[in-house]
């Protein structure tokens, strides 16, 4: 029985109530008849004279079923009005669905047994249908209002996102202000620090050159007041003149590493060999105060280096070890093969993982801060008192090393001692190259012959005028002229030239552009540059191109001479 009046409710009310698309609001209906009694009962009349129409038009087809079409109705009047509405009109339909019973005789009271059982039978399935109609309307009415209540919630929630993303983006946008503002205030504390460099740098420059040039003009003046007055015993200020121009020099070539633009003319070293050869020249600089140990490893990988610029750096560090050690201690010189992996080169700049040769510097001396760490490579800083020392030691390594391919890491303890160590690339070629060095040993001065004809190009009048002065003081004979065009010009008309020594940064066709001309129209002219300078054109990663043979400005009548033989002699092999 219970499901059937389930079933009654459902056929009735599902399509009424649960379809969103019902052109009618019946539970808008349902909320006004709860609220507005005289609703439920005005349906609660009607509905059950509407039943009985219907079920006295079906007459014939219904007998024996007086109540059948009351259901329904009692079913709506549950559904939309309140419980007593609902009885009242379970009463109104039991009243008239009595006179169709079979033996009612017309009587709206039951007149036998049977048709009591029916009546009495009717009311029960009435009070089931009225409440779970009842049950079932409140729980639509909950449903409706959850759905409301859920409806307004997420229109709340969606204003509170909207609200909530205006704020996450106006704070965005405020974030990428204020962050456009720190890079903006960082750029320009770097371009401030830049510029602090920078004049850090002039003003280490302009010092060191004044007074390098206050020796320089100092003794130029006194040897040429000494010989207006006769005298000719002037080559002590000419030795102090010289002296001082080539710390200038000096100065020059460290500037040069220091900013990694220096030509270097790297060779496969064995760098033990080349540790263990500076040993007198250690003994010599650090003084007896200082006990020297050499931990050279055995198996040493071979590195490709110049071996000039690495003997200077390894000194330059031994140097500053002495420094640290002001009474004295030990200096060990400790060589070793390394791997970098990895995480060692993310965490370090311009680091390739890879293997290495480290050269270790170790002293037991002072040790560093932390703040003196930080600034140890930058260029003229030093914590020496004024006048002891120029701060590009440290500088000019650095820079050397970085050209080279190379990594410099210090490791230090105050109180205990410093360590700086170099990591040199591992060079796979097992071939080893001699260095020229040996040929430093001669210290006669090489001299040429008259035969020997060498034309300087250089486009600055005095410094080709002292080339080829000092040319012609070696014995050569010499042509000159002021760019690679006249150059060309004078080759035409005479090729038989022993060496062309020319600079490489000149205005029209360069020193490079120049030579590819006489490589193609006259061969084997063996070619000798010079420049204050490197170009690109023929140093590349700060290496010399294959072939390339060069003497840096400014030289020395000692260092042109021995450049000089050297190319005639390799020309002539």
């Amino acid at each position: 029985m219970r499901k059937c009046v389930l079933i009654w409710i459902n056929f009735i009310a599902y399509p009424l109530v649960i379809a969103e698309d019902w052109p009618v609001d019946f539970l808008g209906i349902v909320q006004s008849a709860k609220t507005r009694p005289w609703i439920g009962y005005l349906t609660a009349v009607f509905a059950p004279l509407a039943a009985s129409l219907v079920r006295t038009l079906l007459d014939e087809s219904l007998i024996g079923y007086p109540f059948i079409t009351f259901f329904p109705a009692v079913i709506v009047v549950a559904l939309i009005a309140t419980p007593p509405a609902a009885i009242f009109a379970t009463l109104f339909s039991a009243i008239l669905a009595s006179r169709l019973a079979f033996d009612s005789g017309g009587y709206f009271v039951p007149q036998s047994t049977s048709a009591w059982i029916g009546v009495g039978l009717f009311f029960f399935i009435c009070a089931a249908i009225i409440a779970l109609a009842h049950n079932l309307s409140l729980t639509l009415l909950k449903l409706d209002s959850a759905k409301n209540e859920l409806a307004a919630l997420n229109f709340d929630l969606e204003n509170r996102v909207v609200a909530r993303t205006d704020e996450v983006t106006r704070a965005n946008e405020q974030l990428i202000r204020e962050g456009a503002a720190r890079q903006e205030a960082e750029e320009q504390a770097r371009q401030s620090q830049k510029m602090e460099a920078i004049g850090q740098l002039t003003g280490g420059v302009a010092h060191d050159f004044n007074n390098m040039l206050a020796i320089v003009i100092g003794n130029l003046d006194l040897a040429k007041r000494r010989i207006a007055n006769g005298d000719v015993d002037i080559v002590r200020f000419l030795d102090n003149g010289m002296d001082g121009a080539k710390r200038a020099a000096q100065l020059t070539r460290r500037l040069l590493a220091f900013s990694r633009k220096q030509p270097l003319s790297p060779a496969i070293i064995d760098t033990n060999q080349l540790v263990r050869g500076m040993e007198d020249l250690f003994r010599r600089t650090l003084g007896e105060r200082i006990d020297i140990e050499f931990v050279l490893a055995g198996g040493l990988w071979r590195t490709k280096i110049d071996p000039g610029e690495l003997e200077s750096a390894i000194l330059n560090l031994a140097v500053n070890a002495r420094d640290a050690m002001p009474d004295g201690g030990r200096l060990t010189i400790e060589t070793m093969n390394a791997r970098l992996d990895e995480a060692y080169a993310a965490s370090n700049a311009e680091v390739s993982e890879g293997q290495y040769i480290v050269v270790a510097v170790t002293d037991s001396g002072t040790g560093m801060p932390d703040d003196v760490v930080n600034r140890a490579f930058d260029p003229f800083f030093t914590t020496k008192d004024v006048g002891a020392g120029t701060g590009l030691g440290l500088s000019q390594v650095h820079g050397f090393v970085k050209q080279s391919g190379g990594h410099i890491k210090i490791y230090t303890e105050l109180g205990q001692g410093t360590t700086i160590k170099i990591y040199l690339r591992r060079e796979f070629d097992a071939l080893t190259e001699q260095s020229d060095n040996a040929e430093k040993l001669d210290t006669r001065l090489p001299l040429g012959s008259s035969a020997e004809i060498i034309l300087v190009v250089e486009d600055d009048a005095a410094v080709r005028q002292t080339a080829v002065n000092a040319l012609r003081e070696l014995g050569y004979t010499v042509n000159e002229v002021a760019s690679g065009a006249e150059a060309i010009q004078f080759l035409e008309k005479q090729p038989n030239i022993a060496l062309i020594f020319t600079d490489v940064v000149m205005p029209g066709l360069s020193g490079r552009q120049l030579a590819e001309v006489v490589k193609v129209r006259w061969g084997t002219i063996p070619i000798l540059y010079t420049t204050g300078y490197t170009s690109n054109s023929i140093v590349h990663n700060g290496m010399l191109d294959a072939g390339v043979q060069l003497l840096e400005k400014p030289f020395s009548l000692d260092q042109l001479a021995r450049k000089v033989r050297n190319v005639l002699d390799k020309s002539v092999a």
